[in-house]
């Protein structure tokens, strides 16, 4: 099965897409620890994201896009994945669309994951405190949620508009959330 999530910043994805990982026998596949690990390994494409993330750049959708299509490549991927942390804007959804069909892996489903604003100002408050991270503070994540609305948020109507979208509701406990999931995938696979 070919998942992208969607959700806020600290709606829980990360959290959803390792759990569903094991369900699945699918790779999660995180943009950040794609990046991370090209830089580590210092192929072509982590010295060239090296290079510019070295000058305080963001960035461009492009390599962004090559290091997903060399990941979605490796064997583990062939039967699905889990992606998440992109696509970030409607620029990345419409690559990500024409890497899909070419690639002829198209996505099955995109599942939202919808939480009020102030319950995630609540948990990342929460997870800076735990793990002692400053750069989880109010005015950042309320910022955070603003690039949201703006940027990412649109994606979720690029999806709804395919046919794609699933929301599920992300309060409770993690277990309460996976089991919502797993309840749209088992209906998407009869379906």
């Amino acid at each position: 099965m070919r998942i992208v999530l969607l959700g806020a910043p600290g709606s829980g994805k990360g959290t959803q897409a390792a759990i569903l990982t094991e369900h699945l026998g699918v790779p999660h596949i995180s943009t950040g620890v794609l990046l991370r690990a090209a830089v580590e390994a210092g192929t072509e494409l982590g010295a060239k994201a090296r290079s510019i993330m070295d000058r305080g750049e963001l960035l461009p959708d492009d390599i962004m896009l090559d290091l997903i299509e060399e990941r979605l490549q490796a064997p583990d991927a062939e039967p699905g994945f889990v992606l998440d942390g992109y696509p970030r804007n409607l620029s990345q959804a419409a690559s990500l669309d024409g890497l899909l069909d070419r690639l002829e892996k198209p996505l099955d489903i995109a599942i939202q994951i919808d939480v009020d604003a102030e319950q995630v100002i609540r948990r990342i408050a929460r997870r800076a405190a735990e793990e002692g991270r400053s750069d989880d503070s109010e005015e950042t994540v309320r910022t955070r949620m603003q690039v949201y609305e703006e940027q990412t948020a649109p994606v979720v109507d690029h999806y709804a508009r395919k046919g794609l979208l699933t929301q599920v509701f992300g309060e409770g406990s993690i277990e309460d959330v996976n089991q919502r999931i797993m309840a749209v995938l088992k209906a998407e696979a009869i379906d």
